[in-house]
């Protein structure tokens, strides 16, 4: 009886899970036919040149560059000069160093025709101008060598952002950061104790001078002394760098629609006297300035790298 009534449960479970397969088959087949004439479709469309966007699966006419659907860049161009392999909305050649866009003045950001030799809006020359300050040849409106301003434009975004607190702040930083690292550390116990007497020395002198002159008590200023231990000036530097790091964090370049402007607010915000690395959005790569960027609208930073940095450039190599 026992064995009767398991031959008749295991038919029974059988005769129920059968139709569930052959409904689960049916679907699968209605799916397969469905999705059939869609990837024909899109295979029709590769046949015949389209561009599907890695970003979002769109797909573009053939000679496209830029998607359809989400605007990101699905093709690659080359440099007119040497040939590399650059991003459609590039404007500058990391492999040769040259600005490539024809239709863009690199100075102002203004619409060209081509073949104009100079800019109708701000006048500057297509073939480059010659920085005053250390003779370098730029094709941007600060040199990318010294940051010398090279364009009347140039001139005035600096003197608007000589009003900005944090730029005023920068400057404040960079100047006491420059103090201490002209500063001579004492290196032992024997420069202290030389320099205390010299102190001494100098207050015995002026004494002398002034009772000479007739001064009975004479008060003789005192003279605070700068110089501090090697320990303490390096704790003092890394303390300027931390504050600079955090203003040039709120000056950081957002991204933009054009990297003529990234740039020039980027250049413009560069301080003197500390050495600093450009940290771009596109590769997050270090450069010695958003001049040797092919996407500074992407966004980017300056960097504090310190006197003794071994981090590499790109564009210095």
């Amino acid at each position: 009886m026992m064995t009767t009534d398991n031959t008749d449960n295991l038919e029974r479970t059988q005769r129920t899970i059968r139709p569930q397969e052959m409904i689960r088959e049916k679907q699968a087949v209605l799916e397969e036919d469905i999705q059939q004439p869609v990837l024909q479709q899109q295979q029709q469309q590769q046949q015949a040149g389209g561009k599907i966007c890695p970003f979002c699966g769109t797909v573009n006419e053939p000679e496209a560059m830029f998607c359809a659907q989400c605007g990101h860049p699905i093709s690659k161009s080359s440099c007119p000069f040497c040939g590399a392999e650059v991003d459609p909305d590039a404007d500058f050649c990391e492999a040769c160093h040259r600005y490539i866009r024809k239709d863009i003045c690199s100075y102002c950001g203004a619409k060209l025709k081509g073949n104009e030799a100079y800019c109708p809006e701000c006048g500057s020359p297509r073939g480059g101008l010659v920085c005053p300050t250390c003779h370098t040849m730029n094709d941007f409106a600060f040199c990318k060598k010294c940051g010398t301003a090279l364009t009347a434009e140039a001139k005035e975004m600096l003197k608007e952002l000589q009003k900005n607190p944090d730029y005023k702040e920068l400057l404040d930083v960079v100047q006491e950061y420059s103090n201490l690292e002209s500063s001579l550390p004492y290196n032992s116990e024997r420069d202290i104790v030389k320099e205390q007497a010299n102190i001494k020395l100098r207050e015995r002198l002026l004494t002398l001078l002034a009772k000479d002159a007739g001064i009975e008590y004479p008060s003789i200023p005192k003279v605070e002394t700068k110089r501090m231990t090697k320990e303490e000036l390096e704790e003092k530097k890394a303390d300027k760098i931390k504050k600079l790091s955090a203003i040039l964090d709120k000056l950081a370049v957002p991204p933009t629609s054009s990297p003529i402007q990234a740039r020039n607010y980027a250049m413009a915000s560069k301080p003197m006297g500390v050495r600093l690395a450009w940290v771009c959005n596109f590769k997050h790569a270090l450069h010695s300035s958003p001049c040797g960027c092919a996407k500074p609208h992407l966004g980017g930073k300056w960097v504090v790298l310190g006197k003794n940095s071994t981090e590499e450039i790109k564009d210095d190599k």
